[in-house]
């Protein structure tokens, strides 16, 4: 069938090519790594995907040559002179890598990026690119490397201008590609894999509630799991985190937190995610961390893990 949009994108397609060419004069990345991204690019352009699909104006050589310009160091240093920390949250979906990786941005100074959040504040526009990434995260599919690479880079510029010099990435990144693009542009220092039984993960995923006023979340499920009768399988509770009165009438169900959508999410993670699982712990960064329950367990053995105080004045330097 004849696409009318054809010149146009051949257009864009050498308009960016030299858009590319001219980044990566400017921030003149080594040889090797300019070899290994265009490699990267090349394959992943011509790669295919299942399911329903997007088709927006973005390519995947412009948004890794953007991502390359938004890792730069800024050239003026932060006022705040915060660390320079580089790490990477994995995770199922519904893990609580939101939750573990915000408390750490507050304890370490650096800031807290989810690729989930920067998709939302996407699907919260018109047009026909929202709707298409609807049609995407309601049948729990995973967004285009593509895509997910555009809106960080935006971010990370964003935060560059502000005098951000570091970050801890959450949702990002969910494949090898989109693992070798980051490589390839900045060197991530840790990678926490959190990990929880499936059956507490799929009650977290249903049990989620957002306030339809104030947008805070809150999860109705009370998990209690029976541990077994050795202590290589202790009992597992995790309590609900329930709403304040003034949001108890305004709660609402994510339109993706079904039981089929949750399975389908947790089934496409561990197919994209293990290779990157495997990508890291093969570089000596991962660190996979067994969540033993809610919070109050869970965050004074994940500091103890990473040799950290709930303390800013005795985190490490």
């Amino acid at each position: 069938m004849h696409r009318h949009k054809q010149p146009i994108h051949s257009f864009f397609f050498f308009f960016i090519m030299a858009v590319s060419h001219r980044l990566f004069r400017i921030f003149s990345p080594s040889t090797a790594v300019k070899n290994n991204l265009s490699s990267l690019l090349i394959r992943s352009l011509s790669s295919s995907s299942h399911g329903p699909s997007l088709d927006p104006e973005i390519d995947l050589k412009e948004a890794a040559a953007e991502l390359e310009k938004s890792s730069s160091p800024s050239s003026s240093p932060s006022p705040s002179k915060r660390r320079n920390f580089h790490w990477v949250f994995l995770g199922c979906p519904g893990v609580g890598k939101g939750t573990y990786a915000s408390r750490l941005s507050t304890l370490l100074g650096v800031p807290h990026i989810a690729t989930g959040d920067l998709v939302r504040e996407e699907l919260s526009s018109s047009g026909l690119l929202a709707s298409q990434l609807k049609e995407l995260v309601n049948h729990g599919k995973l967004v285009p490397d593509e895509f997910i690479i555009s809106l960080l880079s935006k971010r990370l510029e964003a935060g560059k201008e502000k005098g951000e010099s570091g970050y801890i990435l959450d949702g990002f990144p969910r494949t090898v590609t989109q693992a070798e693009i980051l490589e390839g542009v900045i060197n991530v220092d840790l990678v926490i894999n959190l990990k929880l039984k499936e059956e507490a993960l799929l009650a977290k995923c249903l049990g989620r509630r957002i306030c339809s006023e104030c947008g805070a979340n809150y999860n109705v499920a009370c998990i209690d799991i029976k541990g077994g009768d050795d202590d290589s399988s202790p009992r597992m509770y995790m309590p609900p985190l329930l709403p304040p009165p003034n949001c108890e009438s305004k709660l609402i169900t994510r339109a993706d937190d079904t039981e089929e959508v949750v399975k389908e999410r947790l089934r496409v993670y561990n197919e994209m995610t293990q290779p990157v699982e495997e990508f890291y712990r093969k570089r000596g960064k991962l660190l996979e961390f067994e969540l033993p329950g809610g919070i109050p367990q869970s965050w004074p053995k994940l500091l103890r893990a990473l040799h950290l105080e709930d303390d800013k004045q005795s985190a490490i330097a």
